[in-house]
């Protein structure tokens, strides 16, 4: 039987809600718009001045309104880890950065969810604590094969593996052996694979030649995580996609060396999708301090001119989306203290942050809020099969809006994040890009720094759309 889910409501009848602006992202393009809610959901996009009466208007003026943000890869890590983040920390952060949907990753919570009982739990876990509408992937592990089926049918929106150790025991990294039985079961249900790509051999040679060097520098952590490792598992990955059909999405993709394997098997019809993340757009290498292990990430940051062919890449469509990969963990397993990037977690926090970094880059490049919208709202949207809700200003989809100011700029202070551990490689850094209010289900709960106290956020399954 399947797990439960939150069903949206319907909404016939005139508007109760109009919001309007003289930027609204919709349809691809930005300019002049009202857009009607009623019941939570998105009823008409019309002509700026057009306002029924009776309906409640708010004026964005000049501010870009655009769909909430969907982060499809994040670790909320609870149950069983939530003293590194957890379902409500998670969803306020995600809220004031104008995030209105993400889906948990399957590990780093205790169980993992590779299983219907795991599933179950990371449930009974989040309900009643969201502040955004939250859906989750179940995870490929060695010797869950007979589950994944069972979890598909739960409801979770896809699967994710690790193809080296993922860092915790619980959520085993695949091998080829088991992505070859895997694959023909997900291209069977049409379930998409998010894939960690980097292989552990490529890394255990990284790991050799770095052995008894200074831990602290960070140019030792980029040569223990070789460009090899992600390069030689992509070309894995497409090589499994073209022989079973399966859909498969690399996630953070962070060296660029491996683009044109991405590019060529795309051009052959190849049922691959691409993320990058806000960290490997914003950051390089040369940039980062030897000790500052809240850079630390893998795949690792690269240098400035990867980050450029990266940017190249998200504007010319040859990657696909960008997503957090928020993994936040106690800040004493960041290494802070000592600046060892050999024994630091590595996960970056960003969910709060993640507009603001991203179009900080893009701004730069010339790139506008409409491109974010597709970045960061439609494409995610599309890879979690919630692209008949979320994701977009349109009639039917779910009136989950962020109201941001791209002009105004503020300093990133650590004290007034929302995750749990205040623990960022962006602080004192000074952003543009503002948010201004965020809407889930046309109902707001971000204003000007304000959160709402009560958590309004649903569970989001395969089962509703």
């Amino acid at each position: 039987m399947p797990v439960s889910a939150d069903a949206p409501p319907d909404a016939p009848g005139p508007p109760d809600l109009v919001l309007r602006g003289r930027r609204v992202v919709a349809a691809g393009g930005m300019g002049p718009a009202a857009v009607h809610v009623r019941g939570g959901v998105i009823t008409a996009v019309t002509a700026w001045d057009e306002v029924p009466p009776g309906a409640e208007a708010v004026d964005v003026g000049d501010a870009v309104l655009m769909p909430g943000l969907v982060d499809t890869h994040v670790h909320v890590n609870d149950p069983g880890r939530a003293e590194w983040e957890g379902f409500e920390t998670a969803t306020r952060a995600a809220a004031a950065g104008g995030v209105t949907t993400l889906v948990d990753m399957p590990l780093n919570s205790v169980p993992a969810t590779t299983s219907v009982v795991g599933l179950a739990a990371k449930l009974a876990a989040a309900r009643g604590r969201v502040h955004v509408d939250v859906g989750f992937w179940g995870g490929v592990v060695p010797g869950n094969l007979e589950q994944l089926e069972p979890l598909w049918n739960a409801g979770v929106l896809g699967f994710k593996c690790f193809l080296c150790p993922s860092g915790v025991d619980e959520f085993a990294h695949v091998t080829e052996a088991d992505l070859r039985a895997a694959l023909p079961v997900l291209a069977r249900l049409r379930a998409p694979l998010l894939a960690h790509a980097e292989l552990p051999e490529p890394l255990a040679r990284g790991a050799l030649a770095v052995a008894g060097l200074d831990p602290r520098r960070y140019a030792v952590y980029l040569a223990s995580r070789p460009r090899q490792a992600e390069q030689q598992a992509v070309a894995l990955l497409l090589l499994l996609c073209r022989e079973t059909g399966a859909r498969i999405h690399v996630v953070h993709l962070a060296d660029a060396d491996a683009l044109p394997l991405l590019r060529a098997a795309r051009a052959d019809g190849v049922p691959v999708t691409v993320e990058t993340c806000p960290h490997y757009l914003h950051f390089a290498a040369e940039e980062i301090a030897d000790g500052a292990t809240d850079h630390k990430c893998a795949p690792p940051i690269r240098e400035g001119e990867n980050r450029e062919r990266l940017w190249d890449a998200l504007g010319a469509g040859d990657i696909d989306l960008v997503a957090t990969d928020h993994s936040p963990c106690p800040p004493e397993m960041k290494g802070l203290h000592d600046g060892d990037f050999l024994r630091a977690w590595g996960g970056i926090a960003s969910l709060q942050l993640a507009l603001s970094v991203t179009w900080k880059g893009a701004r730069e490049r010339g790139y506008t809020p409409a491109h974010l919208a597709e970045w960061m709202c439609a494409a995610p949207a599309r890879l979690a099969g919630l692209d008949g809700r979320k994701g977009r200003i349109a009639p039917g989809c779910d009136a989950d809006f962020v109201v941001w100011r791209p002009e105004a700029e503020f300093t990133v202070n650590p004290a007034r994040l929302h995750h749990r551990h205040p623990v960022t490689p962006y602080a004192g850094a000074t952003l543009p890009g503002v948010v201004q209010a965020t809407y889930l289900r046309g109902r707001r709960i971000h204003d000007g720094g304000r959160l709402s106290a009560e958590p309004t956020g649903r569970i989001l399954s395969r089962h509703t759309r």
